[in-house]
């Protein structure tokens, strides 16, 4: 009997994770600009509910997993749409425009990938490691393809571990909003009579499990950052701009950072994201080239090479172009460039049929090279940015009156295109992940439609909910309580880039010397690469140097424990399953604490305070020592637990 496969039970638990994966994942990318894959978490979570189901299987739980990392992915929306509310032209998001701008752009996303699958998927020897991953993790818990309920004990077991991750990370981070034990530990010191630096350390295990997931590579590019920004770059400004007296010390230290220091980080994020897409440049080409001479006489009769039907693909296209067209005109006709909203118009819809398809294959040959998570993604989200606003400037010349809507009709384009851009970048991974268990890539397709549209129903409320609690970066933040807004990285700096090209209200000066460090990274990376020394990846040393200390020095430190592990796990019994059980806890760790920062969100709303559940006050004197130890003390029982479990 054909295993079942395409269920409504697998779309509503895939959905149902979906709201977990997707609120935490908005969560953590608006605090540290990660995101991380979900398709493996969700897929341990999926088996183990469906064990319990006679009639379940491997297939199905393919379609549960392919719901729910579309959502999880199409999650890094937030990398633009929150440039709305910090360039001031939104005070919140809007559900249905935001939903619209998600669905249409996800849904494209799906579609354009279509008609490269059999080259870049069935035809191809793309590794595809996220894919291969998932496929691998179905095949442990569900045992033989198509075979139901055998082996689920290490399923279960993952279960756990994700429980337990989650578990840590939200107790710890309750805890610290009680304010018993501190969430982090800052301050700023002199070096010498007028240069100064600080110090902002988070206790947080969402972070670190981050941390864990992107690997000593990444994390110590990131603490070079740190250490460019924090040893570098702050006391050399901070001496040659000192304070004028004490008092001032604290605050225009932090000013300096914020204002100069965090536009070289920016300078070097973009040369460094639009390098990384250069060097992929040539397998990108040659495999789209490729794609296109693969006949499309190759279809069979055969169900596990059937796509969807080419009307339907038409008929989806054609919707999603004209609900683009009407976002576009309604966006424009209700501002001052209504008379010129017929002409915009006619500028979106090509801008998001034409570089969507081109960006849709980019980012999902990325993605099966180096895995959706890696994808320099960001980088398309620059390119996008700068590239509309440059058209948007010659449809309409800017003025001092007409400068905010100009940019924020940018930022509103870019981001249906940016939707685009992180569907294609699961897409593929997706499909290579079924065509390994024997999946429907129709079935998946449609599975992924459904996942874009459970996404783009989660995404403005939660938006939403952190801009009223928390607030952006650099927006207005009119009536948020709490006191320490979001950084929003990836928002913050192409909402900036958009107001340099239309507006030229840019610090081109320390984007400058950051776009030289930048060219010296790229130099040096290529040097330790050539010697077989390492790496030093651009991007994420830019990164370091953008993000405040709190968002990344957790990473580090995770980065470093997780290869310790990693080391440990390759010498136990079972490597690759201590390595699996690493991943999960770690993805559990995200999740915990990315949730309760959603929840939390919500009781500061709710009750107007900064901390609606504090127990002591703020100057509680044993707070700090009591937040490391309860960090190293969890971080302990973890990791100890999962080597115990390994041997």
């Amino acid at each position: 009997m054909q295993p079942k496969e395409l269920t409504i039970r697998g779309l509503v638990l895939g959905a149902l994770i979906t709201t977990v994966f997707t609120a935490a994942n908005v969560y953590l990318g608006l605090k540290v600009g990660l995101t991380f894959a979900s398709s493996i978490p969700a897929a341990v979570i999926s088996m183990a509910i469906l064990s319990a189901v006679k009639d379940s299987s491997i297939l199905e739980n393919n379609i549960v997993q392919t719901v729910a990392s579309a959502a999880g992915t199409l999650s890094a929306i937030i990398f633009v749409l929150p440039g709305l509310v910090i360039v001031g032209w939104w005070t919140g998001f809007p559900f249905w425009q935001s939903f619209l701008i998600c669905v249409s752009g996800g849904v494209l996303g799906v579609l354009f990938t279509i008609p490269l699958r059999r080259a870049l998927v069935t035809n191809s020897d793309l590794p595809y490691p996220e894919g291969v991953a998932a496929a691998e993790v179905l095949k442990v818990g569900s045992g033989a393809r198509g075979e139901a309920n055998t082996d689920s004990g290490e399923a279960r077991e993952g279960l756990t571990a994700v429980v337990m991750g989650s578990v840590a990370s939200a107790g710890l981070a309750i805890v610290a909003a009680t304010r018993v034990v501190a969430a982090e530990v800052s301050g700023v010191f002199h070096l010498t009579a007028t240069a100064a630096s600080g110090y902002n350390i988070a206790w947080s295990l969402a972070l670190f499990g981050a941390g864990h997931l992107v690997g000593l590579e990444v994390g110590m590019a990131m603490l070079a950052g740190l250490l460019i920004a924090w040893a570098g770059a702050v006391p050399i400004l901070t001496h040659l701009q000192p304070a004028t007296d004490a008092a001032t010390f604290v605050s225009h230290t932090m000013t300096i950072w914020r204002t100069q220091v965090r536009f070289i980080g920016a300078g070097t994020i973009a040369v460094s994201a639009i390098w990384t897409l250069a060097k992929l440049a040539g397998p990108v080409v040659g495999g789209l080239v490729s794609s296109l001479r693969v006949s499309q006489s190759a279809v069979t009769g055969d169900e596990r090479d059937r796509d969807l039907a080419p009307s339907w693909i038409v008929a989806l296209a054609v919707i999603c172009m004209a609900i683009t067209g009407w976002l576009a005109y309604s966006f424009a006709s209700a501002t001052t460039l209504a008379p010129y909203a017929v002409r915009l118009t006619l500028i979106a819809i090509p801008f998001v049929f034409v570089v969507g398809f081109m960006i849709a294959g980019v980012a999902g040959y990325m993605a099966g090279l180096i895995g959706a998570s890696n994808s320099p993604i960001s980088g398309i989200g620059i390119l996008g940015i700068v590239t509309c606003a440059s058209l948007v400037a010659m449809a309409v010349t800017p003025t001092p009156e007409n400068r905010p809507v100009l940019v924020a009709f940018a930022l509103f384009i870019t981001a249906i295109v940016f939707a685009c851009a992180t569907i294609s970048n699961d897409n593929l991974q997706d499909l290579k992940t079924g065509q390994l268990v024997g999946a429907s890539p129709m079935k998946q397709q449609i599975a992924l439609i459904v996942g874009v549209a459970a996404g783009a129903a989660v995404i403005p409320s939660v938006l939403n909910l952190l801009a009223k609690a928390y607030g952006f970066a650099g927006a207005a933040n009119i009536g948020v309580v709490a006191q320490n807004p979001l950084p929003a990285p990836q928002a913050t700096l192409i909402s900036a880039l958009a107001q340099g090209v239309i507006g030229g209200s840019l610090d081109w000066k320390m984007i400058g010397i950051g776009a030289a460090v930048g060219v010296s990274l790229i130099v040096i990376d290529a040097v330790l690469r050539a010697t077989k020394k390492g790496s030093l990846p651009p991007l994420a040393v830019g990164i370091g140097i953008y993000l405040p200390m709190s968002a990344t020095f957790a990473v580090v430190v995770g980065a470093v424990v997780g290869h310790w592990y990693n080391k440990k796990a390759a010498a136990s019994r079972a490597p690759e399953r201590a390595e699996r059980l690493g991943t999960l806890i770690a993805s559990g760790m995200i999740v915990g604490e990315s949730l309760f920062g959603v929840l939390n969100a919500g009781l500061i709303v709710a009750f107007a305070t900064d901390a609606p559940i504090a127990l002591v006050p703020e100057t509680f004197a044993a707070a700090n020592i009591l937040g490391l130890v309860s960090f190293i003390g969890l971080v302990w029982w973890l990791y100890g637990w999962m080597l115990k479990r390994a041997n």
